[in-house]
């Protein structure tokens, strides 16, 4: 690969309004470069897609047209509250953003946790729409078969969605990697932040709600885990205590097309505590997609 283009938040901020009642942030980097792969970030509070993807987005841009959507209810999107199963809520929007930006051609999706979700069911529910999935952790589509359910990461974030406090902020987010170095003071100060307005708390809780609601089926990917056509890279980390590594079991079993690499040393971010390897192995999937049918 060649030096990584200096990007900013700033260059690369976009807005889009693709539905009267709905607005999306999203950032925009490589146009041109290659296919365009859409990167969804995780469900925690205060992320957000250049909270997630910061370091991954220059690096993936120098092959790839990249578009980092801030999913609804986070980041600079629009939050609202009232809508269907979260992962149908997200992968629909994301169709109306691609409409919106004109891009008819399959799309890569990349995402992690509530991200690597709506990735699958935007592959479920459009299916011509969607190319390779590469899945980090990925909700919906994982089942314990070992572990605890709820787990210990699903426990911290609904702590925090009705007790938010900065302690249990960064008890979440502490939890979310192997690498403790990682979580710096900064780094909390800023993920409060985003977390802790009303807008953001009415939001998760909303987001948090959809999964028992009415059509919470839509949420339990792995039972059509097996109709995804598309070649599927799962990416984990052996010490993940939000999503842990028996929930690929079940995925590993049923996806037709389907690799799995697993990080030691590793939480839920893969793509921060693995930065290096973890681009290489995500680039090298989707190479050889411009050949894929």
């Amino acid at each position: 690969m060649t030096s990584t283009v200096e990007l900013t938040y700033e260059s690369t901020s976009r807005f889009a309004q693709v539905r009267p009642d709905l607005q999306l942030h999203y950032h925009e980097a490589g146009v041109g470069n290659g296919p365009t792969i859409v990167l969804l970030h995780g469900g925690g509070p205060g992320a957000s897609s250049w909270s997630n993807f910061a370091r991954n987005i220059p690096v993936l841009a120098q092959n790839f047209h990249v578009i980092a959507v801030d999913q609804p209810g986070y980041g600079k999107s629009d939050k609202p509250v009232d809508h269907p199963q979260y992962f149908a809520h997200s992968a629909s929007a994301l169709k109306d953003l691609l409409d919106h930006l004109q891009i008819t051609e399959r799309v890569h999706l990349l995402g992690n946790s509530l991200g690597g979700g709506a990735a699958v069911r935007f592959a479920l529910d459009y299916p011509q729409r969607a190319g390779k999935l590469v899945l980090m952790g990925p909700g919906g589509l994982s089942v314990n078969v070992f572990g605890p359910d709820p787990t210990e990461g699903v426990k911290n974030l609904a702590k925090f969605s009705y007790e938010p406090t900065r302690a249990n902020l960064e008890a979440f987010l502490r939890i979310m990697v192997f690498d403790q170095s990682l979580i710096t003071e900064e780094l909390i100060d800023e993920r409060f932040a985003s977390a802790s307005t009303p807008e953001s708390l009415a939001a998760a809780r909303a987001m948090g709600k959809s999964f028992s609601g009415p059509d919470f089926e839509l949420g339990m990917l792995w039972r059509d885990a097996y109709k995804l056509r598309q070649p599927v890279l799962l990416i984990w980390g052996r010490e993940d205590r939000v999503n842990p590594l028996d929930g690929a079991i079940v995925a590993t079993k049923l996806i037709p097309r389907v690799q799995l690499h697993v990080f030691g040393g590793c939480g839920h971010w893969a793509q921060l505590e693995k930065f290096d390897e973890f681009n290489r192995l995500a680039a090298d999937f989707l190479a050889g997609s411009r050949k894929e049918k």
